[in-house]
């Protein structure tokens, strides 16, 4: 092979390489999509009344999910929040702290617990309070659960929710009072589950 061929083929070797490279760049930045509903589509089915529906609004959010790639989800939430919202979630895409999904609970037949067993990010869903006839927070779209299943719930019995949960503060997406996502939280005005004195709701922040 003379001098010439040989050039030739690393030349060749090259420009494959950097199709290659070219290629694999553009795969890792596609956006995945978890969810993409219309908002009568994601408050299909709701026994809210319309006075709740007419102060709520679909949100668009995009984060790094487990597998390291960039997911676009959406969240139902009260119109005065959005902003608080969507400036949240830029923060937490900015961080690269990995949520698992964001997916309107409609998605779920309006089951809390289905979605916190999927590990499913959410807002609104009008219902109450876990065990009580309290409105809850989410039925006004005034709360979001962020990876329920990485930050269960802790009960003073030591029961935990979702039940096969575990609640280590050491794996990725996972919340603790120092964590910058929920010092953000609370500078905006909200509450963090964690802080509660009766139990602890580690995904769970309302305002």
């Amino acid at each position: 092979m003379n001098l010439s061929n040989i050039k030739f083929l690393l030349l060749s070797i090259a420009v494959l390489i950097a199709q290659l490279n070219f290629l694999y760049t553009q795969n890792n930045k596609a956006e995945i999509v978890d969810s993409d509903l219309n908002f009568v589509q994601a408050t299909k089915g709701t026994n809210a009344p319309k006075a709740v529906l007419d102060s709520l609004c679909l949100v668009n959010v995009k984060y790094y999910s487990f597998d390291g790639k960039i997911h676009k989800g959406q969240l139902v939430v009260h119109k005065l929040l959005r902003q608080d919202v969507e400036d949240i979630f830029n923060l937490i895409l900015q961080e690269k702290f990995p949520v698992a999904k964001v997916i309107p609970i409609v998605k779920y037949l309006w089951s809390d617990e289905a979605s916190m067993e999927d590990n499913n990010s959410s807002s609104f869903n009008y219902r109450f309070v876990a065990g009580t006839k309290r409105i809850s927070n989410h039925a006004l779209g005034r709360a979001v659960d962020i990876n329920p299943f990485n930050n269960p719930v802790i009960y003073e019995s030591g029961r935990i929710s979702p039940g096969r949960a575990k609640y280590d503060t050491t794996k990725p997406g996972t919340f603790s009072k120092n964590n910058v996502i929920v010092q953000e939280f609370l500078k905006r005005g909200w509450r963090w589950g964690g802080n509660f004195n009766s139990f602890k709701d580690n995904h769970h922040f309302d305002k």
